[in-house]
């Protein structure tokens, strides 16, 4: 079926293609003209979006030109912001999201499509690094990459691909949950992983980008890392809390017996320690019972 160009129709469409912008006034054309002819033996209806998180260059003109439907940020927030007001706008029941730069070869994006409505979400995992500052990249992602196998359960080839396509009505329930910054993607894996929904990786082509990268490797490698530790508290605590209280339980046990079989009475310190392990088993019942509430209220 064809692109919708309605723009004042609120039909509902089979797909909804996101592309989030910002100062992308150099590839914005090229990847919209890539998406059509990619989708142009794709049998279901779909619209192109273009969210503009506040560009100071000529990216909306240019999306306009190709006659696709724009929304525009006024003020510039992050690329989650933007994504989430692009889900929130979207008509199709399926929401592809691809980077407006040039990385991600569109030709995969019928590939990905094809394993819906059996999977959940179904993301791209690049087989190159192409980004800037490789040798500080790569180790940072593989340490917060494992870290989200170890909460999901679940191993995970690219953590934070920006190629991916889901279920709208089900990423809607976790939009709370998503960043404003480059870590979105991130957050978006690992919400759908962490509540049981099915998730699949496909591997794809990684391209350099078009234009000058907004990437800062120490600030957003530390946002990543803060993303995962803030999903496992939203969804997963006790894989937090439990290994703490036990950790530091068997600390005070540990010296609590060095301290009786050295002096034959236990310390205060050796019994604070324990109780401290204590309340941080409880800390975490308590906080996996709310989480286990919201999941039921949704």
């Amino acid at each position: 079926m064809p692109e919708s160009t309605n723009g004042g129709s609120e039909e509902r469409l089979d797909l909804t293609v996101l592309l989030p912008c910002y100062d992308e006034g150099e590839a914005i054309g090229p990847v919209i003209r890539e998406l059509r002819g990619a989708l142009a033996g794709w049998p279901g209806s779909f619209e192109i979006l273009v969210v503009d998180d506040g560009s100071t260059d000529h990216t909306v003109e240019r999306a306009e030109a190709e006659g696709v439907r724009v929304v525009r940020r006024v003020q510039n927030a992050g690329a989650g912001a933007a994504r989430k007001t692009g889900i929130r706008a979207a008509r199709g029941r399926t929401v592809a999201m691809i980077d407006a730069d040039g990385t991600y070869p569109a030709k995969h994006l019928p590939e990905l499509l094809a394993f819906l409505p059996e999977w959940d979400q179904v993301n791209g995992a690049r087989t190159s690094e192409q980004g800037t500052i490789p040798w500080l990249r790569k180790p940072a992602k593989w340490t917060i990459r494992k870290l989200a196998e170890w909460i999901a359960g679940r191993t995970i080839p690219d953590l934070n691909t920006g190629m991916k396509v889901f279920k709208r009505d089900l990423m809607l329930h976790y939009l709370w949950a998503i960043p404003d910054g480059f870590s979105c993607v991130s957050s978006m894996t690992l919400s759908f992983l962490c509540n049981g929904h099915s998730v699949r990786w496909q591997p794809i082509d990684y391209r350099t980008r078009i234009g000058r990268s907004k990437f800062h490797p120490v600030k957003d490698a530390a946002s990543y890392l803060m993303t995962v530790v803030r999903i496992v508290m939203y969804f997963r605590p006790l894989r937090v809390f439990l290994p703490l209280a036990l950790s530091v339980g068997a600390i005070g046990l540990l010296k609590g017996i060095w301290s009786w079989r050295v002096s034959h009475t236990l310390q205060e310190s050796d019994i604070i320690i324990v109780l401290c392990a204590v309340m941080i088993g409880v800390v975490g019942l308590l906080a996996d019972l709310i989480v286990a509430q919201r999941r039921e209220s949704h």
